[in-house]
């Protein structure tokens, strides 16, 4: 390998190229040190490779923009909306980073995995759905202490995914979003609900669905029982509402949670640029409706 940490010039982007599969922590230290020494090159190189490679190049490449904090996190996010191709978790990682480029997804990963083998270490089959529900209900949020958060509630941090599962406590839409990605990963499919004014989550399996209010440790609620629970008109407690909503609508309102709260502390750099996400999912759904 070539001696990168003492070079003055940038090599040809074709040795370099033939390093990023390279998996050695020298390696990749060296390629570390060697962008950081050229920057300009650096971000070129990185970008022009993450678009024209695949596999293990592209990974890589995209892994040192990550590191570097190189990546344009808004650019991604918007590329991502507008591509219509939504994955709950990957669009939640990606929200993330619009506002912390560095943090790492593949931590937050194991995180939630670490809380799905908990949750299968505990379950016993053959388990109805409630059942799973309070194993799950035990794991998340008295081993784990997940709960509401309180006097902090318009903090913008209680709505990103990495934060909340350092901390332990967020608003109920981003504790749905845990109690779904971890539902999933031990087989077990649960939908996000959007109610005015609380989020939730819905468990449609058999006849008649339950709902969850994470913000109440995962309180169980019959479907019967949500109208007084909620305070709604039987209108709406008997239509749309108690429906599940898609990835699309359930990020739309995680950035639209994330301008308002943003707007309240001044930040309007920020709170414009979640409104302007907002603004792009809704363009995209409504071109859909009219299609």
């Amino acid at each position: 390998m070539k001696n990168l940490d003492k070079t003055t010039d940038w090599p040809s982007d074709s040795i370099i190229r033939s390093l990023l599969d390279d998996d050695s922590v020298v390696v990749q230290k060296c390629l570390l040190e060697l962008f950081e020494k050229f920057p300009e090159e650096g971000r070129t190189f990185l970008a022009k490779t993450k678009s024209e490679s695949n596999g293990i190049i592209s990974k890589h490449a995209k892994e040192i923009q990550t590191r570097l904090g190189w990546t344009d996190g808004k650019e991604e996010f918007l590329k991502f909306i507008r591509s219509k191709r939504y994955e709950l978790e990957t669009g939640w990682y990606l929200l993330d980073r619009t506002v912390y480029p560095n943090f790492d997804s593949t931590k937050s990963s194991l995180q939630l995995d670490e809380l799905a083998d908990r949750v299968r270490d505990l379950l016993t089959m053959p388990m109805d759905p409630r059942q799973t529900c309070l194993v799950m209900n035990r794991v998340l949020f008295h081993e784990f202490g997940f709960r509401g958060a309180g006097k902090n509630f318009e903090n913008p941090d209680n709505s990103y995914l990495h934060i909340v599962l350092n901390k332990k406590h967020g608003l109920p839409i981003t504790l749905s979003l845990i109690y779904i990605l971890v539902a999933r990963r031990v087989g077990f499919e649960l939908e996000p609900i959007g109610l005015p004014g609380r989020f939730m989550v819905g468990c449609f399996y058999g006849d008649i669905p339950f709902y969850l209010d994470v913000w109440a440790g995962g309180k169980m609620i019959e479907l019967e029982d949500m109208r007084d629970y909620l305070g709604i008109s039987i209108e709406e407690s008997s239509g749309s509402i108690l429906l599940p909503v898609t990835v699309s609508e359930m990020l739309t309102r995680g950035c639209r949670n994330l301008a308002h709260h943003y707007s309240l502390k001044g930040r309007e750099k920020e709170a414009s640029m979640f409104s302007l996400f907002v603004s792009e999912f809704e363009k995209i759904r409504g071109l859909e409706t009219n299609a």
